[in-house]
């Protein structure tokens, strides 16, 4: 049997009670230490891969172009704005639309526009679409490995007639006589399937892209707030209106 608990402490020494309570508070403060969330440094870029939401279409036919877009920037579930410019205006006679990363797509846009003034300045003549959108094709595509999130459209009138190309963040270019992009673009589809035909009047294919849009906003949470319509035509382009889809549902469409 070992001597007693008195005579041991008495042999440790008069600190040791002491050390032990240093020993604990040490313990104590790393445990702390641990737990606490340190801030990132000012260089530091979170990796922050929230979900976008929009709707873009465009379409030619006999009298055009015809571009509408939302308004809506969404963030995941917020709401970050409601008056989103998605159409850029890159010349007279040259539109681009925005879909995916906002700051990604109006600079890299407007840096668009700035290569096919310069274009112009040496060339002495406007660009025609073709060039411009392989412009920012070879530009994504340099940049496709570098967190880009952009699905374009860029539609003009030039000496060819009226042209309409898609360009995204991988460099991916294509031409077609209608493209819809965004979160809600299987629901545009679906109004434009039904509508769509080459000889459409203005006024039909002003309103057929209208109301196409108006069908994503109200059902896709990511599209919303305002709807823009652009016709694109010999002269250059014209900003056709610009309206709420909350007005459009309950005093044109839902009745």
């Amino acid at each position: 049997m070992g001597p007693p608990i008195g005579h041991v402490l008495e042999e440790l020494g008069e600190n040791f009670c002491e050390e032990i309570e240093n020993n604990v508070e040490e313990i104590m403060d790393q445990e702390m230490c641990t737990q606490l969330v340190i801030p990132p440094s000012p260089g530091h870029i979170p990796n922050l891969k929230l979900k976008k939401g929009t709707t873009t279409l465009g379409f030619r036919f006999q009298g055009g172009i015809v571009i509408a877009v939302d308004s809506r920037a969404s963030a995941g579930q917020y709401v970050a704005s409601g008056t989103v410019q998605k159409v850029l205006e890159i010349n007279d006679f040259l539109l681009g639309t925005m879909a995916g990363g906002a700051a990604d797509c109006q600079f890299w846009e407007r840096v668009l526009g700035k290569e096919c003034r310069l274009w112009q300045l040496r060339n002495k003549e406007r660009i025609t679409v073709a060039a411009a959108s392989k412009i920012l094709a070879n530009i994504t595509y340099s940049y496709r490995f570098h967190g880009l999130s952009m699905g374009t459209m860029i539609a003009g009138w030039d000496r060819h007639g009226s042209s309409l190309y898609y360009v995204d963040s991988e460099g991916t270019r294509l031409k077609n006589d209608l493209f819809s992009v965004g979160s809600g673009s299987i629901y545009a589809y679906g109004t434009l399937d039904q509508g769509y035909r080459w000889d459409l009047t203005v006024e039909e294919a002003t309103e057929l892209g209208r109301r196409s849009i108006y069908h994503a906003t109200h059902r896709d949470a990511g599209s919303g707030a305002y709807i823009q319509v652009y016709h694109i035509h010999e002269q250059g382009w014209t900003k056709v209106s610009r309206e709420d889809c909350n007005d459009l549902h309950y005093n044109k469409y839902a009745k």
